[in-house]
């Protein structure tokens, strides 16, 4: 006899549709109501509202799951921070990325300042167990100042033609951003980022290059790593 298909309690849905919306949304630029209207098409009725709170309640515990990649004291950390506008007041989402384009950390701070950068540098000390051979910045000096508070022996490339990769890795959000139509919160930004991030490191091959057939194992191997984590009951 077949067991039951697990549910979350008071969830009449079953973890694996819960899970594909919470994927749908987060992977690619679509809003709830398009989410929503694809599981309609495959006969499943369900609120955009209710997306949401799926989102809300169950996509960070999928991506602090995901396997993340390994550390290396080869890696080149590259910082940058994007203004994002909520409520009308400016705030920043500063973003390490690596050299390969994976997302390290990021953080929404509503200061732009030496205070906040070193925060940052912090949080990727404890999040990689170790320190980088080099960071690369831009010109804004609170970077210099701080480095020298936390990581005084590693090298600091300051400039504006360096850090492309890292302005380049803020265009898949401002996407994401338009379509939310901005957002209401730090909090509300901060627990987004931290869940699409986590959702395009599994899914976004690295940037070396690759066959078609190579690009499509990739993106299997993912699918099959983020239904382990998703299905699992917290």
């Amino acid at each position: 006899m077949n067991s039951p298909t697990a549910t979350y309690k008071n969830h009449r849905f079953p973890i694996e549709i819960v899970a594909h919306a919470v994927w749908l949304y987060h992977r690619f630029g679509l809003s709830l109501r398009d989410v929503e209207e694809m599981l309609l098409e495959r006969g499943i009725i369900v609120s955009y509202e209710t997306i949401r709170r799926w989102g809300k309640t169950h996509g960070r515990d999928y991506a602090r799951r995901l396997p993340r990649k390994a550390p290396s004291k080869d890696d080149i950390w590259h910082l940058d921070e994007v203004v994002v506008r909520i409520n009308g007041k400016k705030c920043w989402l500063w973003r390490a990325i690596d050299q390969d384009g994976y997302v390290l950390d990021e953080i929404v701070q509503t200061r732009r300042n030496t205070k906040a950068a070193r925060r940052l540098l912090i949080r990727l000390l404890k999040k990689q167990g170790m320190a980088t051979k080099r960071i690369i910045t831009d010109k804004l000096r609170s970077y210099g100042a701080a480095k020298r508070q936390v990581m005084t022996d590693v090298e600091d490339r300051s400039h504006k033609g360096l850090k492309n990769r890292a302005e380049n890795s803020h265009l898949p959000f401002r996407k994401q951003e338009r379509m939310r139509q901005g957002f209401r919160t730090v909090s509300s930004l901060q627990h987004f980022v931290s869940i699409f991030s986590a959702v395009r490191n599994l899914f976004v091959p690295s940037r070396l290059n690759r066959s078609a057939a190579q690009i499509r194992n990739h993106r299997l191997n993912a699918m099959a790593k983020w239904r382990a984590v998703a299905i699992q009951i917290a």
